[in-house]
């Protein structure tokens, strides 16, 4: 028995006979509304006639997903039409905890199909939008104040209201700071890496120092640094580079001693320099956990770059909008700056992410978690 759609099908069932709202003084019920009642009925079709057929494969997964779909509609054309919608709307509340195990069950039939990386794209993608989905309900059916909580619906208004602002922020942030810090701060590491391997004695006196600055909390640098370089990009590239330098540092040094003894008496026993070693297996072996250090230092150098401009900037960039916004009580235009620098860290580690499968497609590691 398929108990997420059954368990769907259950609270519908008893969602009907439930109020959703209310008019003067009586109660709305789902037959009083024939635009919420029409998707609804429609999904709960659609999750009997997979029960019954009791399928698998890309047409059933692809069938469960617009069933989820459709039914989404009911909700939001109900809370559309009345503003009233409470705790009480027992009938509202109870078909959206349904839905949540038929999209559960969207997500698992999408799950087991083995189609390469577009379907691999798709199951995140639909519980993104399911989470953007709960928020969008939850916000507008309870009434929070937007101060409290905007809707996704009204940060993405704030988004193509201000989209001239938040590109100017975008291009300060992100592009200026943050990409010039990250190539600067894991550049260095990446070097000073081989220097300390090259040279063992640099390791007992430069790696506890590195730790030691590593743990410097960010608002006691950022400060000093904003003196020592002034208010714009700079600034905020220094602090980048010192957040990322010691990660790369570390993790640089933990690939090049993954190389076995038996790998490098092979390259001793062809004559290999220590560089040839190096380039041909040492460094190809390390690529796992140098691209883990990017992807750490890809997280890292955003929320640097934007904490780091609460202490200083021109009148632009993520962190200057954020303080100035929420000072305002813009709590819109803050959330959107947070959804933009959210899209873009995300975007930043998957790029890295997809470059690191390119080139570590032979590695072990990756074949084995392939497997």
């Amino acid at each position: 028995m398929d108990r997420p759609l059954l368990a769907f099908l259950v609270l519908t069932l008893l969602a009907l006979f439930l109020p959703i709202g209310s008019v003067g003084e009586g109660d709305l019920y789902w037959a009083n509304s024939m635009g919420a009642l029409i998707p609804a009925l429609i999904s709960a079709l659609i999750a009997i006639f997979q029960l019954i057929r009791k399928g698998s494969g890309p047409v059933p997964a692809i069938l469960v997903t617009i069933g989820v779909l459709v039914g989404a509609n009911a909700p939001l054309t109900l809370i559309a039409a009345d503003s009233s919608h409470s705790f009480g709307a027992l009938g509202l509340w109870l078909y959206v905890i349904g839905l949540g195990f038929f999209a559960w069950r969207a997500m698992e039939m999408m799950s087991a199909i083995k189609g390469g990386r577009i379907i691999s794209l798709v199951v995140p993608a639909l519980f993104g939008m399911w989470l953007l989905y709960l928020w969008q309900v939850i916000t507008t059916g309870f009434q929070i104040p937007s101060v409290l909580l905007p809707s996704p619906s009204l940060i993405w208004a704030a988004i193509l209201g201000n989209g001239d602002i938040l590109a100017g922020d975008f291009y300060q942030t992100f592009v200026k700071s943050v990409l010039s810090g990250f190539a600067m701060g894991c550049g260095s590491g990446f070097l000073v890496a081989i220097l300390v391997d090259k040279v063992p004695f640099m390791q007992r006196g430069l790696l506890p120092l590195g730790s030691l600055v590593s743990a410097i909390p960010i608002v006691g640098i950022a400060p000093i640094m904003v003196m020592w370089f002034g208010f714009d990009w700079q600034s905020k590239a220094a602090v980048i580079v010192v957040m990322t330098f010691f990660p790369m540092l570390v993790n640089t040094l933990a690939g090049l001693d993954a190389t076995s003894h038996l790998e490098k008496d092979l390259m001793r026993s062809y004559a290999a320099s220590y560089f040839q070693t190096l380039l041909f297996v040492r460094l190809p072996n390390a690529l796992p956990f140098i691209f883990n250090a990017l992807k750490i230092n890809s997280t890292l150098a955003l929320i640097g770059a934007i904490v780091a401009e609460f202490f200083g900037t021109p009148i632009v960039g993520m962190g200057f909008r954020i303080s100035t916004e929420v000072g305002r009580m813009n709590v819109d235009i803050v959330w959107a700056t947070i959804a933009i620098a959210a899209v873009a860290g995300s975007a930043f580690y998957g790029i890295l992410a997809l470059v690191e499968r390119t080139l570590t497609f032979w590695h072990p590691s990756y074949r084995s978690a392939r497997g």
